[in-house]
This record gives structure tokens, sequence and C-alpha cells, in this order.
């Protein structure tokens, strides 16, 4: 399967024009799809429903969107209140129904200068034909490593818990007759997930090995509630890629601040990782993950 993680900033490009049908050119081939800064009613774009309209240049995808960031910008018409949101936030698209969402609003710290906006992490349950897997497309602090270690810890805690805490519900309907279920048997909450997004982090920093670890002594190991980097997985050199390209301090810098994390039993099913630099529909490059998710697991995912 092909997934791609891409910030899309909000459909301007680096060549400061606005083309959303640009954007959704790029990751059209993906079957599974992580966008960030995707937004509903500014007026930088023409108040435009983002969402809505990705989903209608993806025809074939289900999607899912969840904002973080979320204001009033209703109006009055027609001597009524039309009730509207101005709404920042990220979002999943797959060719294979998505089972479940859930949004999580990352930690946040207030601040006195820069501008900062509350982050989300947006989780989607998609049975794959190798079992169900937990997708995520997140967004990390760009102000400070000390936030991101926050999510990061958020995140991680999150992700170790539910094997105990499951899906949206649990347990078995007494009320039938309330149809709280619709007939459907429990949701699968499995350990097993993928993390993509855009992380504000390069490799080697502190919230990179937050999230894989640092085990010298065993070089390679892994714990089975623990993350690899899906470029590591494909036999990249973690500083190997680059999705993003800015003049800091009067140098150029080439940095990867995107990436894919796969917990820890996918990570032999990582097959290649790249970035396309050439994409100009962003200020990001689209990271670009092949994964085996064809191949049936063999009844080996852990028990939710």
């Amino acid at each position: 399967m092909k997934l791609v993680s891409y910030n899309i900033q909000y459909g301007f490009g680096v060549d400061g024009r606005y083309d959303l049908e640009r954007a959704a050119h790029v990751v059209a081939d993906a079957d599974v799809i992580a966008l960030q800064e995707v937004e509903r009613h500014w007026r930088r774009t023409s108040y435009d429903d983002q969402p809505e309209i990705l989903s209608r240049l993806l025809p074939d995808h289900h999607f899912v969107y969840g904002p973080a960031f979320d204001m009033d910008a209703s109006f009055r018409e027609n001597g009524r209140i039309i009730s509207r949101r101005r709404q920042f936030g990220t979002m999943i698209l797959s060719r294979l129904p998505i089972a479940w969402s859930r949004l999580h609003l990352l930690p946040m710290r207030r601040t006195v200068t820069p501008l900062n906006t509350q982050n989300p992490a947006l989780e989607c349950l998609i049975r794959t034909p190798c079992g169900p897997i937990r997708f995520f497309s997140l967004h990390l602090a760009h102000i400070g490593a000390d936030e991101r270690l926050e999510q990061i810890d958020y995140l991680l805690g999150r992700h170790r818990r539910v094997p105990f805490e499951g899906g949206p519900w649990s347990g078995v309907d007494d009320e039938p007759s309330r149809d709280w279920t619709h007939g459907e048997a429990e949701p699968e909450s499995p350990l097993d997930a993928i993390w993509m997004g855009d992380f504000n982090m390069e490799p080697g920093s502190a919230e990179y090995h937050r999230i894989v670890g640092d085990n010298p002594y065993h070089r390679g190991a892994a714990y089975l509630d623990g993350f690899v980097d899906a470029a590591a997985a494909s036999g990249r050199r973690p500083d190997g890629l680059h999705t993003h390209v800015k003049v800091i301090d009067g140098a150029t810098r080439k940095r990867q601040l995107d990436h894919c994390f796969v917990s820890s039993r996918l990570a032999s099913r990582v097959r290649t990782v790249h970035a396309d630099n050439a994409v100009i529909a962003s200020d990001h490059h689209p990271l670009w993950i092949e994964i085996d998710l064809e191949t049936p697991d063999g009844g080996q995912t852990p028990e939710r």
C-alpha cells in the first residue's frame, strides 16, 4: 500500500499561489493520505470549506477531518444566523473505509510571543488486509522542543493505554432497543499504529529519540509498544531525507520535519520511503511510504 503525509499549507505553494486542486493531485495515487494544515472558512482562502473540496477532488477516498483550532465565523443573512466555524486541523483520506475516528487535542503552552495555536492528532481505524491498524495524522508544535516533548509523551501514553481503553465503545449493549451498536461487534482498537505528519523536529533530536528510543547497546531493539522510524526501517539513514527548505540566519537549511513512525511489529513490512522534493504545491514536500499491509498477519496481531 502507498501512504503519504503532506502538510499542504492550506493550499498555498512556494510560488505564493493558492491552488487546492494542485495539492490534491500530488497525493491522489496514495491509498492512505495524512494531510496537515487543512482549513475551513478563512478569509485568506476565500472562505473555502477545504475538507469538502478535497473530498470532491479525491472521490475514491473516504475521509475524516479533525479541527483543533475552532473559532466562530457566523454571520446573519436574510434575517437568520448562519452558523459557521473557522477551523484549522488535520485530515485522513483512505481508499478503504474508516471504521472509526477520534481527535486528540495535544498539550499546549500559552505564549507571549510568537503566535501559538492548538495542535491536533487525528486517529482513524482502518481495517487493512493484514489486520486493523490505527492511522494518525498529526501536527506538533512549531515553537519549541519542550512543548513537542509534552505532546509526544501524551501520545505515547494514550498509545500504551489502547489495549485497556478500547475504541469508541466497548462492552455488551444491555439496552438493544436503543440501538447503540447497530448490531455491530465491539470495534477493534489494536496496538498496531502508524503515525504520519509534520512533527516539526529533525532526526537525532530529543523529540525524535523520545519516539524511537535510544538503544546503543542492542542496536535495532524495539519494544512491543514502541515505534520505529519508517525511513530507518526501509534502510535509509535517519538524516537521508528532507521535506522542508528554509533560509535560517542567512543560510539555506534542508530539514526533515515530516515523518512516518510505525509500531514495532509493522517495521518489517516497510519497503520504501522517499520525499518528493520537486513538488511546489506547499512549503513542505510530501513524504511517501510503501508498506506491505496486504499480506495477512497470520494471527499475530496483539489482542485489543
